[in-house]
C-alpha cells in the first residue's frame, strides 16, 4: 500500500555533486576528439566551427567554476517531491508581500531553473510599490536537469501540464499565474485549457502560432515571421527532427561525450540569441557552460530527448481545439520568435500584446528586464 503522506511529500534539496562525477567530466572533455577542419567550413552556416567549441570545451575543463554556480544555487529554497512517479525538483521563492500572487515560471531547452535567476529579486520584491510582486514557483521540467531522468515513457504535453497543476494544489495555491518560454510557451497555454479554474492568466514568449486563414490579411511583418518560420523549418529543425523521431540514438551519442552536449546546446543559444548582437554580446560562456553542466551531470539527455518523441507522437497535441478562454499575455522579441497575433488570437483569449526590439528566444537571460515588465504589466491587468 501507498504511503499517501510519503507520496505526496515535499522535501528540501540541495545539489551536490561528487567530486568524482566532475573529475570525469574533465578527463572527457581534455579526451575530446574533434573532427579535422575542412576548408570553406569554419562559419556556423554548417553548425558549431570546431575552433569555437575546442576553445569552449578547453575552458570548461580547466577554467569553470561549477561549485560557484551550485552554492549560488543553493542560497535558494529548493524542493523535490513526487509527482505521478516522478520526481520534480523545484524552486519556491516567495515575496515579503502578503498579497503576492502564486506564479509558474516554466523554462524550455536547452534552458534550467538557473534561467530565471535575474528576475528573482525584481519579481518578488519589485521596488515599485505600485508593481505586483509574486510567490515564485519554477520546476524543473519533468526529465530535465535537477528532476532527474524520467522512468517511464508516456510524458506527454498534457501529463507535464497535470504534473505542474498538482504540485501547484500541494503547495497549496488555489490560483495562479503561469509564464513559460520554449517548451513553456506549450506548457502554460495547456495549463491555462487543462486547469482553468484555477489559473489567473498565461503569460508567454516564443509562442508558436500556426497559419490559418487568408495570408493577404497579413501586415508585412507577419509575412517576414511566416518567412522566418519557414526557413526555421527547412534548416533549422533538424535537432528537433532528430530527437522527436530517434531519441534513444540521440541520447547515446549525447550520455557520453560532454563535448557533443555542448555542441548540442551552443548550436542553439547561438542560432536563437539576438541576431543582432554576437553570442558573446548575449550570453557570457559560464552561463552557457552552466547549462550545459547540468544536463551532463544530471544524465537527463535522454529524457530531453524523449520529451519531443512526446510531443510528435502525441495524436491529441495538434488536434483542433476551441479557443482557449485564459487570459493571455504574449511578449514577442525579434530573434526567433515568429508569433503572429492574428493566428494567436484564434487559439487564445490574448488580452496583452508587446512587440520588443531587442532579444531573442532566451529573454531571461537576455533581457530579463524587458520579460520580467511585461509579466508584471500583464499581471497587473489582471488585478
Amino acid at each position: 500500500m501507498t504511503n499517501n503522506t510519503t507520496a505526496t511529500e515535499i522535501r528540501p534539496f540541495r545539489i551536490e555533486f561528487d567530486d568524482s562525477a566532475l573529475d570525469d567530466l574533465r578527463a572527457r572533455l581534455r579526451g575530446t576528439r574533434f573532427p579535422a577542419d575542412m576548408a570553406g567550413a569554419d562559419g556556423w552556416e554548417r553548425g558549431v566551427p570546431t575552433a569555437y567549441l575546442r576553445d569552449l570545451t578547453t575552458y570548461w575543463a580547466e577554467k569553470f567554476d561549477w561549485a560557484a554556480i551550485e552554492a549560488d544555487l543553493n542560497r535558494l529554497p529548493q524542493f523535490t517531491t513526487t509527482v505521478d512517479g516522478q520526481n520534480l525538483h523545484f524552486l519556491h521563492v516567495r515575496s515579503t508581500r502578503a498579497n503576492a500572487t502564486p506564479l509558474l515560471l516554466l523554462h524550455g531547452w536547452p534552458g534550467t531553473v538557473l534561467d530565471f535567476r535575474a528576475m528573482l529579486a525584481p519579481l518578488t520584491e519589485p521596488q515599485d510599490p505600485d508593481a505586483p510582486a509574486f510567490d515564485l514557483v519554477i520546476p524543473s521540467l519533468p526529465g530535465h536537469g535537477f528532476s532527474g531522468p524520467l522512468t517511464e515513457t508516456g510524458w506527454t504535453d498534457g501529463r507535464v501540464a497535470a504534473a505542474l497543476a498538482e504540485l501547484m494544489a500541494r503547495l497549496g495555491y488555489d490560483s495562479y499565474g503561469v509564464h513559460g518560454g520554449d517548451h513553456g510557451a506549450f506548457l502554460a497555454p495547456r495549463l491555462g485549457r487543462d486547469d482553468t479554474e484555477h489559473v489567473l492568466g498565461v503569460h508567454v514568449n516564443a509562442l508558436v502560432t500556426f497559419p490559418t486563414g487568408d495570408p493577404a490579411a497579413l501586415s508585412d511583418t507577419d509575412r517576414q515571421r511566416l518567412a522566418a518560420m519557414k526557413d526555421f523549418q527547412d534548416n533549422g529543425s533538424a535537432y528537433m527532427q532528430l530527437a522527436g523521431s530517434r531519441p534513444n540514438t540521440l541520447a547515446q551519442l549525447l550520455s557520453d561525450s560532454p563535448a557533443a552536449q555542448l555542441a548540442w546546446i551552443v548550436e542553439k543559444y547561438h542560432e536563437w540569441t539576438d541576431a543582432g548582437r554576437t553570442l558573446e554580446e548575449s550570453l557570457d560562456r559560464d552561463t552557457i557552460l552552466a547549462t550545459a553542466t547540468v544536463y551532463w551531470l544530471t544524465d537527463t539527455a535522454r529524457s530531453v530527448a524523449n520529451y519531443y518523441y512526446e510531443r510528435f507522437h502525441d495524436p491529441l497535441m495538434f488536434a483542433p481545439k476551441p479557443q482557449g478562454t485564459t487570459p493571455t499575455g504574449v511578449a514577442v522579441f525579434p530573434t526567433a520568435d515568429f508569433a503572429i497575433r492574428r493566428f494567436a488570437e484564434r487559439a487564445h483569449t490574448v488580452t496583452h500584446w508587446s512587440e520588443f526590439y531587442a532579444g531573442g528566444h532566451f529573454p531571461a537571460l537576455e533581457t530579463p528586464d524587458l520579460l520580467t515588465g511585461d509579466i508584471q504589466e500583464f499581471f497587473r491587468t489582471l488585478r
